[in-house]
């Protein structure tokens, strides 16, 4: 979630900590919305629901973000400094706790 506040309140920052372009006023309302906005409101739905399929999704949306880091090593061969494998590091550990909390959450109320 505060991965995605951030993208809110500092589109600019974060677009460049990604090493992205957001130069413009349609860029910076992009990684606003796409980075921002998505990643806030799923994971203060997560939060506040408290719901594990809510806390699954985090978990997945955020492995999913690994597999394409992964993955892109192979198809774009980016630059790797160190702020890549920390995102990926960051990426694995946010995913693999987030789906720990889904597994071990307390039972929906729809469920004995």
């Amino acid at each position: 979630m505060l991965s995605g506040v951030a993208g809110v309140v500092a589109p600019k920052r974060v677009a460049s900590a990604l090493d992205l372009s957001a130069t413009t006023g349609r860029g910076i309302a992009e990684t606003r919305a796409g980075l921002g906005g998505t990643f806030a409101a799923l994971g203060g739905w997560a939060l506040v629901s408290r719901d594990p399929t809510a806390q699954a999704a985090v978990g997945v949306t955020w492995l999913g973000a690994a597999g394409a880091r992964l993955c892109s090593l192979v198809l774009d061969r980016p630059r790797t400094d160190w702020t890549f494998w920390a995102y990926l590091g960051a990426e694995i550990g946010f995913g693999v706790t987030a789906l720990g909390y889904a597994a071990h959450g307390r039972p929906r109320s729809d469920q004995p």
